[in-house]
C-alpha cells in the first residue's frame, strides 16, 4: 500500500507539473524586429532612444549634430557641416545607395521600387520639403515616418547630413531659374553666342 501511495502522489506531482507546460509556453506573443505595433505611437515596435544618449562608439560632444535639434529643441535650419563638394559628393554616393531605390535619382518619390508597387514617398521638390528644416530630415533618416523605416543604424551621422546636404543640391537643381546659373556655365541659346 505504501508503494501504491507513492507512485499516486508522484502521479499526481508529475500531472501537476505538465499541465503549466504547453504551446503557449513556447509561442509566446513576441514583436519581431521592425514589425508594426499598434499599441506604440507611428506603428514601430522599436523604440527610440532616450534623449542624451550616448552612442557607444565615441562621446557626444554636440548634441545637434547627433539629434538634429539644438539644446532647446527645435529643429536645426540649416547643416552643421562645411557645404564643401567632397561632402556633397559624398552624400550624392550615400543617397544613391540607401535613397533613390524609393525617392528616385532626382528626388521625385519615383524610384525602382515604386515602379513594382511600393508606397511612393513625397517628391522633395513640394513646397513643404523645399522649406522643412535640415534637422526634419535628419530626424526623418535616424527614426523612420511612415512605410520608411529607420536607417539610425546603417547611416552614420556624418553620412546622413552629407546626404541632407545633397537632397539640398537636388532641390535647386530641379528648382532653379535660368537667372540662378552663372554666365560661365550657362549654354549658348544661340549660334551669335556660340560663335562668341
Amino acid at each position: 500500500m505504501k508503494a501504491f501511495g507513492q507512485f499516486l502522489m508522484g502521479l499526481i506531482i508529475c500531472l501537476l507539473c505538465t499541465t503549466g507546460c504547453g504551446l503557449n509556453m513556447q509561442n509566446q506573443a513576441r514583436i519581431e524586429p521592425f514589425e508594426p505595433s499598434e499599441f506604440f505611437v507611428h506603428n514601430q515596435s522599436a523604440r527610440p532612444l532616450p534623449p542624451h544618449t550616448i552612442p557607444h562608439e565615441r562621446l557626444v560632444e554636440q548634441d545637434g549634430f547627433y539629434t538634429g535639434r539644438t539644446a532647446g529643441g527645435e529643429l536645426i535650419a540649416t547643416i552643421p557641416l562645411s557645404d564643401t563638394k567632397e561632402l556633397i559628393e559624398q552624400g550624392r554616393t550615400q543617397f544613391e545607395i540607401f535613397c533613390a531605390p524609393c525617392h528616385g535619382q532626382t528626388g521625385e518619390g519615383d524610384g525602382i521600387i515604386v515602379e513594382r508597387g511600393f508606397p511612393p514617398p513625397p517628391s522633395f521638390h513640394t513646397d513643404a520639403l523645399r522649406q522643412a528644416p535640415a534637422g526634419h530630415y535628419f530626424e526623418v533618416i535616424t527614426n523612420g515616418v511612415g512605410e520608411m523605416y529607420s536607417y539610425a543604424q546603417r547611416v552614420p551621422p556624418e553620412d546622413r547630413w552629407a546626404i541632407i546636404a545633397y537632397i539640398r543640391q537636388l532641390q535647386s537643381s530641379q528648382n532653379a531659374a535660368p537667372a540662378d546659373v552663372p554666365v560661365e556655365d550657362s549654354r549658348p541659346e544661340s549660334q551669335d553666342q556660340i560663335n562668341e
